[in-house]
């Protein structure tokens, strides 16, 4: 996996491509999650920011995920009600969520073929697929 050095100017410019507002507690965010390919609660994205010497309140952090997710930004993976991840590849993909380690993976969505889908409920269309695929660890 790489990793890059996502500068305040990039940060801000892709902020503001979306029509979001680089609040600077947004840039710090931003330049986080857009460093690399990665899976982060909001917890950690909290815990990385102020590890950082950003203060920020975890309202803030909660506020802006949902801002970049509701923008594209960033997917949001929910693998259970109580624990949701923020991915910062938004390509097409799926995952494979690690019960035991609570680690989510990627994997490519052209290695998932979907033969037949239920009839959708009139008045819909088709927005996604996402494919989350539960595994344990095998007990040596």
């Amino acid at each position: 996996m790489f990793s890059q050095v996502v500068t305040k100017a990039d940060a801000i410019h892709k902020l503001q491509d979306q029509g979001i507002n680089p609040t600077q507690q947004r840039i710090v965010i931003a330049q986080l999650l857009f460093s690399r390919p990665q899976h982060l609660s909001a917890d950690q994205v909290l815990m990385s920011v102020q590890d950082s010497g950003t203060h920020v309140s975890k309202a803030t952090v909660y506020n802006t995920l949902s801002l970049f997710a509701e923008k594209g930004l960033v997917k949001e993976v929910i693998v259970d009600p109580s624990k949701v991840f923020y991915d910062s590849n938004t390509d097409l993909h799926h995952h494979f969520y690690n019960v035991d380690t609570g680690e989510l993976e990627d994997f490519a969505n052209s290695n998932m073929a979907i033969e037949a889908m239920p009839e959708l409920p009139q008045g819909t269309h088709l927005d996604g697929v996402d494919v989350i695929i539960r595994v344990r660890n095998t007990s040596a």
